[in-house]
């Protein structure tokens, strides 16, 4: 029997703890992941999620115990500096501030890519005043609402609507006219007529909502200053959690995946779970006619996301633009058919 020599024993419990710490798996993933989604059918899928347990079936198939912790929490920007702050592990909002936190985030440790789209939709300009048919009959006494001034999507896509109308370098001619409130407080403050407020940039179902009201008109639709069917709402989070955590965001991007699939196989069912879990006043029909709409599409593709980068980096908000819509994505989402 072979004899080992009194200075290279190993106490019995200190052998015991480093065959132990050998064994171990070098990184445990996250036992909770905080999450979170916005105002409006826009974040159906989330809600779906939430309210099915679906990241908890996913994360448990894959052997893990881990649950999801979900927040309200409006404006993308917002919710994106609470990711870089980690105070979230996941987070959602609009196209435009993706865009700007990805460059923003380039090559740093709190590094910002999308997981996928979670529905393209378009936004409306909706207004009180009957005097403005147009961005160019806007005054002084009027204030436009929208989530987040400057950076939201809804910003962004004013700034855009702003460059087409007054040209070139016009791009921020509206800007002082905005003020930011969350989709439920701007809907309130333009119906009541009683506000400083007499147009809202929203989404759906705000937008509708608001049209029904006779004394609301439309003056755009961002469908058409894009140039056609943008992704409004998406879900990110940073590079360093995807590589530490890989089943879990293997699970939570299942997870999304199954309630879009969902959602799009039967709308009128999750019409109803829609106005139960959101605790919508909105009349189940109308709930329904808004799902129904061809211009309301649940997908995880990104579509268009480039026609946001470019303008973004041709009026100077970011100085780096990605090469490809890949770019600005997670390479789970590069199988899907996106722009």
């Amino acid at each position: 029997m072979l004899k080992i020599p009194r200075r290279l024993r190993m106490p019995a419990i200190a052998l015991a703890g480093l065959l132990s710490a050998l064994a171990s798996p070098a990184h445990a993933e996250v036992s909770e992941v905080r999450i979170a989604k916005g105002f409006g059918i826009g974040y159906m899928p989330l809600l779906v999620m939430e309210h099915e347990q679906l990241f908890e079936k996913h994360a448990k198939a894959a052997g893990l115990d881990s649950k999801a912790t979900w927040l309200r929490v409006d404006g993308g920007t917002t919710q994106a500096n609470l990711l870089i702050g980690g105070n979230l592990e996941i987070s959602s909002g609009g196209l435009g501030p993706l865009v700007t936190i990805w460059e923003r985030t380039k090559g740093t440790p709190s590094e910002v890519k999308g997981i996928a789209s979670i529905n393209s939709m378009p936004l409306y300009l909706n207004t009180i005043n009957p005097a403005v048919k147009s961005l160019k009959d806007f005054t002084d006494n009027d204030r436009i609402a929208l989530p987040v001034i400057r950076s939201s999507i809804q910003a962004v896509v004013l700034q855009m609507a702003a460059e087409k109308e007054f040209g070139p370098g016009e791009q921020n001619r509206l800007d002082t006219l905005t003020v930011a409130m969350a989709h439920p407080d701007g809907t309130a403050a333009l119906l009541s007529g009683r506000t400083e407020v007499t147009a809202h940039l929203t989404a759906p179902p705000f937008t509708y909502q608001q049209l029904k009201d006779p004394k609301v008109h439309r003056i755009f639709s961002s469908y058409d200053v894009v140039g056609g069917p943008h992704t409004f709402n998406l879900i990110w989070t940073t590079v360093k959690f995807r590589n530490e955590n890989p089943k879990t965001f293997a699970a939570f991007n299942a997870a999304l995946r199954e309630a879009m699939a969902k959602i799009n196989a039967d709308k009128k069912k999750y019409a109803q779970v829609y106005k139960e879990i959101d605790k919508s006043r909105l009349e189940l029909g109308f709930i329904e006619e808004i799902m129904m709409l061809p211009e309301t599409r649940y997908t995880a593709a990104p579509e268009r996301t480039m026609k946001f980068a470019d303008f973004l980096h041709k009026i100077g908000t970011i100085k780096q633009k990605p090469a490809s819509w890949k770019d600005l994505f997670f390479p789970e989402a590069h199988d899907l058919e996106g722009s």
